[in-house]
């Protein structure tokens, strides 16, 4: 028996969409057509989709923000990227999150066709790999590994709280893995198929930041062109992810506070009140504590986001998950860089494990990144003369960061 298969169109080019829709058709798929990103997000939240087809430019969210939302909600989806706008930046970034290729309009119909049947082949080749693929150790939870003590208690935290509902707060230093964990929240709980969104609270004004919270109505502000879904609205049935948590301004405070005890909220610049179903994860680095005694935190919000709290202990702490660390480092770069360094010698290994990581993981990945893509193009291990100048020279009697 032939399975159909399953092809989500997203564009806002209503001549676009019908194209695609005809010419996947005539080959026998069954498609789905949307005409802005949210509603494509919508789709894959209900339907099984085997390639997802999007443009780049759209008024709502951005292909690389829909592929990226849809590849949380199914990681094994194809995906194509269409743009009048073909810069190598922009595809770069959508290949980086799993797009298979990039094709610019206009476009000829039998150069998709190619283009989607070599997607296609490809996520099958993946498929059929992830099968033959050994089941991966105990400790790993989501791409987070560690087999310290102090993780397999973090990994415990995180397998009770998962199916909760309840509100957690995720606290840790810059670079210790904080989304990972809210991740892992997300997908081992019983929302892992409904959207996963996060937002960075301190990458944003304040005016930005609660259009993309809490959306808004056309003509709200101006550049307001046109009605916006936020992320809250976004993540319904599913999980929001605040980062940075610590950073936002007073007055959202308060706007986050009724969501959370209400459920509900208006869009800015409108007067609907929208109900969600929304799990809310936060993360900071920050002393909320101090913060709420100094009044720029108010201590309701802060109860309310510390229902379950999970703290991600620094890798300075955990030098015993390393040596894992620096082989989960060596497969990814390889594969991102196209390389083939296939060992770290137990010199530099020692250097990394003596190193105290003020930075965290995330130093240890740029470091690792660095010396693969530095080292000669046949080499095929990492010495000690490719790592950092800050790695090689530490003295462990140097003063170590402070605690969080």
């Amino acid at each position: 028996m032939t399975v159909t298969r399953t092809v989500l169109v997203a564009d806002d080019e209503p001549n676009i969409r019908r194209v695609l829709e005809a010419m996947f058709t005539k080959d026998g798929f069954t498609v789905l057509t949307a005409e802005n990103g949210r509603r494509a997000v919508e789709a894959a939240s209900t339907t099984p989709i085997d390639l997802l087809v999007t443009d780049l430019i759209m008024p709502d969210m951005t292909g690389v923000e829909v592929l990226r939302a849809i590849k949380q909600i199914q990681p094994t989806c194809a995906a194509l990227v269409i743009t009048a706008y073909g810069t190598i930046k922009t595809a770069v970034e959508a290949m980086r999150l799993g797009a298979f290729n990039y094709i610019t309009k206009p476009f000829d119909v039998d150069d998709v066709r190619q283009m989607v049947k070599k997607a296609l082949d490809h996520q099958k080749e993946q498929a059929a790999h992830l099968q033959l693929k050994p089941q991966k150790a105990a400790y790993r939870i989501d791409n987070i590994v560690g087999s310290s003590p102090k993780m397999q208690e973090l990994f415990k935290v995180i397998e009770r709280a998962a199916n909760s509902r309840a509100t957690v707060l995720i606290r840790g230093e810059s670079g210790c893995g904080k989304e990972l964990v809210a991740r892992a929240l997300h997908f081992n709980s019983s929302r892992a198929a409904k959207p996963f969104v996060a937002v960075s609270c301190a990458a944003l004004t304040e005016t930005l930041l609660e259009s993309e919270l809490f959306g808004h109505e056309k003509n709200a502000f101006t550049g307001a062109a046109a009605q916006k879904a936020g992320r809250f609205e976004l993540a319904n049935q599913g999980t929001l992810f605040l980062d940075e948590v610590g950073e936002i301004p007073a007055p959202l405070q308060v706007k986050l506070l009724r969501v959370l005890q209400e459920r509900e909220f208006e869009r800015v610049g409108g007067t609907k009140s929208i109900q969600v179903d929304v799990r809310l994860l936060a993360a900071t680095n920050k002393d909320l504590e101090k913060a709420v005694k100094a009044g720029e935190f108010r201590e309701d919000l802060y109860y309310r986001l510390q229902v379950i709290q999970v703290v991600v202990p620094p890798l300075r702490e955990r030098a015993d998950d390393i040596p894992a660390l620096v082989d989960h480092c060596l497969t990814k770069f390889n594969h991102e860089n196209a390389r083939n360094v296939k060992s770290v010698s137990k010199e530099a290994v020692d250097l990394l494990i003596r190193y105290n990581y003020p930075g965290n993981v995330r130093e240890l990945e740029n470091a690792m990144e660095r010396a693969i893509v530095m080292a000669d193009l046949d080499a095929t291990e990492i010495t000690p003369d490719l790592l950092p100048v800050s790695i090689r020279e530490y003295r462990q009697n140097q003063e170590p960061p402070k605690k969080l």
